[in-house]
C-alpha cells in the first residue's frame, strides 16, 4: 500500500509533520528510508553558496531532521530499521566534480554510523546503501559514451538499476537483517573492488 504526503524535507515542521502523517494513517513506525538525492557539483574553487546549502539540506540535512522525530516514536513501538541512501561518491572521489553533493553522501555514512551507535540498544538498526553507476532519472540525460564508460567501470560490466537498490532496502528494512547495523553497503557492480588501470 502507498501513500503520499507531500512535503519540503528541508525542512523541520515538515520531517515532523510527515512521521505524524504516518503515525496517523498506520498507527506504528518502524522503517524509515531517507532516499532523497540532490546533486551538487563543482570543486571546491567552484562552489557556490547557493549549490553548496541546496546538496547538504537536500541529502544530508534531511535524513537528520527526517530521523529527529522518526527515532522516539521507533523506540515507542520497539524499534524499527533506518536506512539512508548515499552513494560511492560519499567513499572515494567519483569521475565528477561534485563536492557539494559527495561530502553530503559522506555525511550520511558517518551519520549512519553514529545513529548505529546511540540507538542500538533502543533496538533501532541504522544501515546506508552506496550505490554505484544506477541509470534512473537522476541520470537519464548523460550521453551514451559516459553511459558506456560508467558500464565498463564495474567487473560486471552493466550499470545497475532502481531495483537493485530497492531490493537492498527492502533487505535492509527486513527481521532477516536483525543483526545487520551501521553498515555500508555498495551497491555498485563490483566498482569499489576493483583498481582501475
Amino acid at each position: 500500500e502507498a501513500s503520499v504526503c507531500q512535503a519540503d524535507v528541508t525542512s523541520e515542521s515538515d520531517c515532523q509533520r510527515i512521521v505524524e502523517t504516518c503515525l496517523d494513517r498506520y498507527g506504528e513506525l518502524h522503517i524509515l528510508f531517507n532516499n532523497v538525492g540532490i546533486a551538487g557539483s563543482g570543486k571546491v574553487t567552484e562552489i557556490e553558496d547557493e549549490v553548496w546549502n541546496r546538496a547538504l539540506d537536500g541529502n544530508l540535512k534531511s535524513a537528520v531532521l527526517t530521523s529527529k522525530y522518526a527515532v522516539p516514536k521507533m523506540v515507542e513501538g520497539g524499534g524499527g530499521s533506518i536506512i539512508h541512501l548515499s552513494s560511492i561518491d560519499g567513499i572515494r572521489a567519483g569521475g565528477s566534480t561534485n563536492v557539494p553533493y559527495s561530502v553530503a553522501k559522506g555525511g550520511l555514512i558517518t551519520l549512519t554510523k553514529a545513529m548505529a551507535v546511540h540507538h542500538g540498544r533502543d533496538n533501532i538498526r541504522v544501515n546506508c546503501i552506496a550505490p554505484g553507476h544506477i541509470h534512473a532519472p537522476f541520470v537519464a540525460d548523460f550521453p551514451n559514451e559516459l553511459r558506456k564508460l560508467r558500464q565498463k567501470a564495474g567487473p560486471l560490466g552493466t550499470e545497475g538499476n532502481a531495483w537493485d537498490v530497492a531490493w537492498a532496502a527492502v533487505f535492509l528494512a527486513s527481521t532477516e537483517a536483525r543483526w545487520i547495523s551501521g553498515v555500508i553497503l555498495p551497491i555498485d557492480a563490483g566498482l569499489l573492488a576493483a583498481t582501475p588501470l
